[in-house]
C-alpha cells in the first residue's frame, strides 16, 4: 500500500501476511460502503486497521442501490427531519469537498398531475427540503415549472395528466466506484484491505471476556489464520446477524430485517427526457434516474426479503409495480420488452416488530456493544455512511484516548484539484494522443486518478485500445484494477469495476474472454486458470440473464392473469 493506495492483487500474499503478523487496533468485517468508511475514518485518526471483506469490495447492497446521494424527500412525510437534514449536509460535503469526481448534481422533476391539491403540498415539502439544507449550499433551490417548461425538460411526459412540475437538485453516484475509491483511501492511510477473507469466528482473551480479533479463511487458499486485533467492528448489513452469531461472537441488542429493492434498466431512447424524474406512489416514491447517458434506471421496491441473502431476486409484481408507476406519466409506455437490465440490492434495516411495513422502518442507523472489543452497526442509508462509520468507530473506541474523526475534512482519492484538472483535459489528451472523449470519460471515473490509468497506456499504447466495441471502457481499465483496484477475478471487473454486468449482459459476456487475457498478463495465470475464469464470469451474467428473463416472464404471466 502506498501513498497512492494502491490494492494490488499481485500481492495477495503479502496482504495475507500482513493481517497475520500484525496486531490491530481496529478489525473491520465487511467491506461495503459502511465498512470501507469505518477503515477510513479509524485509519485517518492514526490508528492501525485491517478490513476483510468475504466476497468482492461493495458485492453485496453497496452495489445495488438507486446510484442516488440524496436527503430522503419522502422521510419528510415520515416526520424524520433530523435523518434528511443530516443526510443533506452529506449530500453536499460529498459533492462539493470530499467526492466531486464521484458524486455529481442531478435534476428530478417532480410532475404535478392534481395542481389544486398536490402543488401547495409538493411546493411546502421541496420548500422545507430546501430549508434543512441550510444557507450555504453547492446546488440551486427548487423551483415551480409551467406546463411548457416541464414539456420542453421532458417531452416524454404525458400531456393529459400534467397540470404543472417541480424541479429540485440531488445527487448521483457509481455506488461500487465509490466503495472502492473509499477502501483505496483507508489503504492510503495505512489500512491493510482484504477481500475474499471470511471471518468464521471471534477471538477472545484468556478469559473469554473480551474479543481479541477474528479467525478468517481466505477463500482463495481454503487456509485459516487468526487476525488479533483491540477491537472488532461489525459492519456488514444484510449479513450483521450471522456474523455476531459466529462462535465467540455476540448478538447485539437489535436484528435486522431485510428489505428488497428492485431497479429495472431501459435504453436512453426509451424515454424522452433531459431530467431525472421522481413519481409518488401509493408505497413510497419512484425514481426515473439517468445513467451513463445510455441507460435509464427505473426504482425502487420496498418489500420484506427472507430469503438467500447472497441472490435476492426479483418477481413478475416487481417489474409490473416499476413499470405500472413509470408508465403513469409517460407518453409512450415502458414495456417488458424495454427492460434491458435489472438487480436487486437488499436494504438492512433495524428490525422493529414484524407486523411493521419497510417502508415504515427508519433508515436511520443503530450502533450496539454487545461484549468488550466489539461493536456492530445497522440500518442508515448510502448517503449517511460517513456519520454511520465515525460512530460506530467512536462507540468501538469508547474509553480509549484516541483522536476525533477527520473524515468531514478528508477528500476521497482522485478529488484533488478536480476542477483545474477538468479544464486539462484536452491538453492531457493531445499528450497521450488520445480523443477528448476517451480522457474526459476517464476523468469522470476516476478524478485525477486517471493519470495513473493514462500511466499504464503511455507505457503500452496497446492498452489505449477499446476493451469492447461500443462500451467506452479501455483495456488499460482492466490491467489498472487488478493493480491498483485488488480485482481478483474477471467477475469483479464485469460486476463493479466496469458495470457492464448491469449495463449490458452481451458485452460482459463478449468481453469477458479479453477481461481475462489481460488479467493472466499481469497476475501469470495459465491457460487453465483464463478458461475457468471465462467461464466463472459467464456464468454470471448467464444468470443475470436467466433473472432478467425469469422477472420479464412471470410479469406476463401476472398481466395475462389478470
Amino acid at each position: 500500500m502506498g501513498l497512492n493506495g494502491a490494492l494490488d492483487a499481485r500481492d495477495r500474499r503479502g496482504t495475507v501476511e500482513r493481517l497475520r503478523g500484525q496486531t490491530f487496533d481496529v478489525l473491520v468485517i465487511g467491506g461495503g460502503v459502511t465498512g470501507a468508511g469505518a477503515a477510513l475514518d479509524a485509519a485517518s485518526r492514526g490508528l492501525r486497521v485491517a478490513l476483510v471483506e468475504s466476497r468482492d469490495l461493495a458485492s453485496g447492497t453497496s452495489s445495488r442501490s438507486s446510484k442516488l446521494i440524496h436527503g430522503g424527500l419522502r422521510y419528510l412525510e415520515q416526520f424524520d427531519f433530523k435523518l434528511v437534514r443530516e443526510a443533506l449536509k452529506e449530500r453536499d460535503l460529498l459533492v462539493s469537498r470530499l467526492a466531486p469526481h464521484l458524486v455529481r448534481p442531478v435534476t428530478f422533476l417532480y410532475p404535478l398531475r392534481r395542481k389544486v391539491v398536490e402543488q401547495p403540498y409538493v411546493a411546502a415539502g421541496l420548500t422545507l427540503y430546501d430549508a434543512l439544507e441550510g444557507m450555504r449550499r453547492p446546488m440551486p433551490r427548487h423551483r415551480n415549472l409551467s406546463i411548457k417548461e416541464a414539456r420542453r425538460m421532458a417531452p416524454g411526459l404525458r400531456t393529459d395528466v400534467l397540470t404543472g412540475a417541480m424541479i429540485y437538485y440531488d445527487a448521483q453516484v457509481d455506488d461500487a466506484r465509490f466503495t472502492l475509491t473509499l477502501a483505496r483511501t483507508a489503504a492510503a492511510h495505512g489500512a491493510v484491505i482484504a477481500t475474499r477473507a471470511t471471518a468464521v469466528a471471534m477471538l477472545r482473551d484468556e478469559l473469554g471476556e473480551r474479543v481479541v480479533g477474528a479467525r478468517v479463511r481466505d477463500e482463495e487458499s481454503g487456509h485459516e489464520l487468526d487476525v488479533a486485533a483491540d477491537t472488532v467492528v461489525v459492519c456488514a448489513g444484510v449479513w450483521t446477524d450471522p456474523v455476531t452469531a459466529l462462535p465467540g461472537a455476540a448478538e447485539p441488542g437489535f436484528k435486522v430485517r431485510m428489505s428488497k429493492g428492485v431497479h429495472i434498466m431501459v435504453p436512453g431512447e426509451a424515454i424522452d427526457s433531459r431530467t431525472g424524474m421522481i413519481i409518488r406512489t401509493e408505497k413510497s416514491v419512484l425514481f426515473i434516474i439517468p445513467w451513463t447517458g445510455k441507460r435509464w434506471i427505473v426504482g425502487t421496491t420496498d418489500t420484506d426479503w427472507d430469503g438467500d441473502r447472497a441472490e435476492p431476486r426479483a418477481t413478475g409484481e416487481d417489474v409490473d409495480y416499476l413499470l405500472d408507476r413509470a408508465n403513469s406519466v409517460l407518453a409512450r409506455p415502458l414495456t417488458r420488452d424495454d427492460v434491458v437490465g435489472l438487480y436487486v440490492g437488499l436494504r438492512p434495516l433495524v428490525a422493529a416488530d414484524e407486523t411493521s411495513s419497510t417502508t415504515k422502518l427508519s433508515r436511520e442507523h443503530v450502533v450496539d456493544v454487545p461484549l468488550p472489543g466489539l461493536a456492530a452497526i445497522a440500518g442508515g442509508k448510502y448517503t449517511t455512511y460517513r456519520i454511520m462509520a465515525k460512530d460506530v468507530v467512536d462507540a468501538a473506541l469508547e474509553g480509549y484516548d484516541v483522536p476525533e474523526s477527520v473524515t468531514e475534512r478528508l477528500p476521497l482519492l482522485g478529488a484533488d484539484g478536480l476542477p483545474a484538472f477538468e479544464r486539462s483535459v484536452r491538453r492531457i489528451a493531445e499528450d497521450h494522443d488520445l480523443d477528448v472523449e476517451t480522457v474526459a470519460y476517464l476523468v469522470r471515473r476516476y478524478g485525477n486518478l486517471a493519470l495513473e490509468v493514462l500511466a499504464l497506456v503511455r507505457a503500452d499504447p496497446a492498452l489505449g485500445e477499446p476493451l469492447i466495441a461500443p462500451g467506452p471502457w479501455l483495456k488499460a481499465e482492466v490491467r489498472y484494477a487488478v493493480t491498483h483496484e485488488g480485482a481478483l477475478h474477471a467477475e469483479d471487473i464485469v460486476a463493479r469495476r466496469t458495470r457492464m454486468l448491469i449495463e449490458s449482459g452481451e458485452l460482459a459476456h463478449a468481453a469477458a474472454p479479453m477481461i481475462a487475457r489481460l488479467m493472466a498478463d499481469v497476475l501469470d495465470w495459465d491457460a487453465e486458470r483464463v478458461e475457468a475464469e471465462v467461464a466463472r464470469c459467464q456464468r454470471l451474467v448467464a444468470a443475470e440473464r436467466t433473472a432478467l428473463t425469469r422477472a420479464r416472464t412471470a410479469a406476463a404471466e401476472v398481466t395475462t392473469s389478470a
